[in-house]
């Protein structure tokens, strides 16, 4: 039988239903500023799931208050929040999706922090950033362990899966690029030290048969920044320490130099290819994979073993509904209570 984006898909222990995958995307909505997601994100991710997403991957959530891009955005740093979380998980489990919770700490990019922190005192380019504190290299393990924390209480709120943010210049992609890295310790001696450690704290929270995924930039665009061959070595070192999958994205460390990000649908995607095959391992490919076609191509080509679609789950909840209607499946994710629309 052909793979397409229609077919189940067993990732270590997680079974989804299809190859679609919603990508995190920050809400800028806990407008109580108290880290805890509100009505607003329970019917954002329930209506995915409705719309028959396969698995979504709840908006960057923060490990510490200090490490949220702005204060109104989500956070597990506290036993507190778990309730809130497990209420949304629950709701999306009902309608036949699995959810993940992609946790990370902004770093330098912690836009409403008093003062960021960095692996170096080098600060984001634009006036909306200020000036970071190095960490020492003991604070560099007290957040490694603010990771495992918030593994845990992720787990125990009843998630699926786990990401790591390793891309898009917040802090473990701070720690991996030599833009951003300019320490003398262990934590600058290996670009990957960082990241491998905050795996090893994780890992030990989940299940066994829970997989870990870790969102990393294949490649930076900043002039200096890192290439593919950079990437390939970071990944190898992450799925060492115990990464199951790779979400591909790029760039998020500085302002665009001579090289561009594309923006062309798909333009990603040979990133995501070329980490599959370095590595034997599975990935989500991303980036402008909105339209039904294109995003079947991936999947039909083994470029990708799934496909994350992150703007056009923003413009229509039913996605991927929409697209087994567009693509002729056989069974389209149609509610029984709308089915007389279609």
């Amino acid at each position: 039988m052909k793979t397409d984006l229609f077919s189940p898909y067993e990732l270590k222990g997680l079974q989804i239903r299809n190859r679609i995958v919603m990508a995190p995307m920050c809400q800028y909505s806990v407008t109580a500023k108290d880290g805890k997601p509100n009505e607003w994100h329970y019917v954002h991710y329930l209506t995915r799931a409705i719309g028959g997403t396969g698995l979504l991957i709840m908006e960057m959530t923060d490990v510490h208050p200090d490490g949220r891009i702005t204060d109104h955005d989500l956070g597990i740093w506290s036993d507190d929040h778990i309730p809130a979380f497990a209420r949304i998980i629950d709701g999306v489990h009902a309608h036949g999706a699995k959810i993940g919770i992609q946790i990370a700490h902004a770093g330098r990019k912690a836009e409403d922090a008093e003062v960021p922190v960095a692996p170096s005192a080098i600060p984001f380019p634009g006036d909306a950033y200020k000036m970071p504190r190095a960490l020492t290299t003991d604070e560099v393990r007290d957040i490694v362990k603010l990771f495992g924390d918030a593994a845990r209480r992720a787990v125990q709120a009843g998630v699926d899966t786990i990401e790591l943010h390793g891309a898009h210049g917040y802090l473990i992609h701070q720690f991996q690029s030599p833009l951003t890295n300019k320490r003398d310790d262990v934590y600058g001696q290996n670009l990957a030290q960082f990241g491998v450690e905050v795996i090893q704290a994780v890992k030990k929270e989940m299940p066994a048969d829970m997989p870990l995924i870790f969102r990393i930039s294949a490649v930076e665009y900043a002039d200096g920044g890192y290439d593919i061959d950079h990437a390939i070595e970071l990944a190898k070192a992450y799925q060492a320490a115990g990464v199951d999958a790779f979400h591909v994205s790029s760039g998020g460390e500085g302002l665009a130099g001579q090289r561009k990000p594309g923006n062309s649908s798909g333009y990603q995607v040979p990133f995501a290819r070329q980490i599959r095959e370095a590595l034997q391992v599975p990935v989500i490919a991303v980036g402008l994979l909105a339209d039904a076609e294109m995003a079947q191509s991936v999947i039909v080509n083994e470029d990708a073993d799934l496909v994350a679609i992150a703007r056009g789950l923003l413009r229509d909840p039913y996605w991927a509904t929409h697209a087994a209607v567009q693509l002729g499946h056989a069974h389209p994710y149609i509610p029984r209570q709308y089915q007389r629309g279609y």
